[in-house]
């Protein structure tokens, strides 16, 4: 069974193999990153993944979050960390989505404190356990979304952005409803995504929410919100 160590080893040298120092230089200005870049597209990165994961086995969830935090803590480059977070969605991995699962979640959102991973994680990670586990991750994304952490409070918020017909608004309203005083720009944007993206459902509820909290949203927030209502 390959270690974790081994994984982020091949890892790290295909991504190199398959960058190029053009693409890295721009994508590193682009995110305003620390963290030097190996310089690949999406669609090579995500066939990298394919290829080494498809001979590492994915067979239990402690060995999953093991690996998955591995790759995340010890990454060099930033792909190093949108690998970890792909294979943190590994379609093995389905019924490790789970409460028991949201510390490393937190733990990626915390120290990985920018939109590029927050926000994979929050609308496709979390989600997963929210509509897995309901109760539970409710109740765990209302405390995140009073706490003092704002990648935390933005995932609460964005936590259901692909829910479409099956958003809770009661719950999506309660998440932002914390974070509407905040001049955080990450905050209100992600305040006016998630209304929007309900709004392609069924703006009624959305414009009605926007003209009822208007004196205390954000012109961003509003902006975003109303986008592509009629």
């Amino acid at each position: 069974m390959t270690t974790p160590a081994i994984l982020l080893a091949v890892l790290r040298r295909e991504l190199a193999r398959a960058g190029t120092p053009e693409r890295a230089a721009g994508a590193q200005a682009y995110m305003k990153s620390a963290m030097p870049f190996h310089g690949l597209d999406t669609e090579t990165l995500r066939s990298v993944c394919k290829t080494v994961f498809a001979l590492h086995p994915v067979t239990s969830a402690p060995r999953w979050r093991k690996d998955v935090l591995a790759i995340w803590r010890g990454a060099r480059f930033r792909e190093e960390r949108y690998v970890a977070i792909e294979l943190a969605g590994d379609r093995r991995a389905r019924t490790f989505q789970t409460m028991a699962s949201l510390p490393m979640y937190e733990e990626m959102i915390v120290t990985g404190a920018w939109w590029d991973t927050v926000d994979t994680l929050a609308s496709k990670r979390l989600g997963e356990i929210l509509r897995s586990e309901p109760a539970p991750m409710r109740k765990a994304m209302r405390a995140w979304s009073r706490g003092e952490n704002m990648w935390k409070r933005r995932s609460a918020i964005l936590c259901q952005i692909t829910f479409k017909k099956d958003t809770d608004l009661d719950f999506l309203f309660a998440c932002i409803e914390p974070s509407l005083s905040s001049k955080e720009f990450f905050l209100r944007k992600a305040i006016g995504w998630a209304l929007r993206s309900y709004a392609w459902t069924d703006e009624r509820p959305i414009v009605r929410y926007v003209e009822k909290n208007r004196t205390r949203l954000a012109p961003l927030s509003i902006r975003e919100a109303l986008k592509n209502v009629r």
